[in-house]
């Protein structure tokens, strides 16, 4: 029997289950998941069109998504002082503790052992590689973990983007991330 339909459905009926108890207060689960990335993006992801790739979704939807984020006091648009057509957007307080919540699948997850949490995450990552790498999609990940990511006695520094980085953003999600590890001779 092909386990592929049952996984996939065990799958989805996860991703709904969460998906339906962050019906909390005043957010939905698109604007949750807005607020997730949000969290774990570095200075230079934080784009409504890098949410939107991020998330899978159109940019006219996440654009309203994080106008509607911003009247309800989650996030804050930020303009760039090069290019002031340019926004990105900060967590406000408010939107931190929303993200901090324990939900559903982190109770779940913590009924598993630390080893199976790490084969889970590992499993999982390979199959959202697959899906990508089939659907042309960018991976977004951790800066520490990209071609062009190098470390220095202050923290770090991204060769792509000439800038230097703080200690903290090499363990958060990047939209120019380039695998180090699919560069040859690295």
């Amino acid at each position: 029997m092909d386990p592929r339909p049952t996984i996939r459905s065990l799958i989805n009926r996860l991703a709904r289950l969460d998906a339906g108890e962050t019906w909390h207060d005043d957010l939905n689960p698109a604007q949750i998941a807005a607020l997730d990335y949000l969290s774990r993006a570095n200075r230079f992801s934080r784009a409504p069109s890098q949410v939107a790739d991020y998330l899978g979704t159109t940019r006219g939807t996440m654009s309203q998504t994080l106008k509607a984020l911003q009247r309800k006091g989650y996030v804050t648009e930020l303009r760039s002082e090069v290019d002031r057509r340019s926004i990105s957007f900060a967590l406000t307080e408010k939107a931190r503790a929303a993200v901090a919540r324990a939900g559903l699948l982190d109770r779940a997850l913590d009924g598993l052992d630390a080893g199976a949490q790490a084969e889970l995450e590992a499993r999982l990552r390979a199959l959202l590689s697959g899906v990508l790498a089939a659907n042309g999609g960018r991976a977004f990940g951790l800066c520490r973990d990209c071609v062009h990511h190098r470390v220095t006695a202050g923290g770090g520094f991204c060769a792509l983007l000439s800038e230097p980085l703080a200690p903290a953003e090499a363990e958060e999600i990047c939209h120019e991330q380039v695998p180090a590890a699919a560069q040859p001779g690295r």
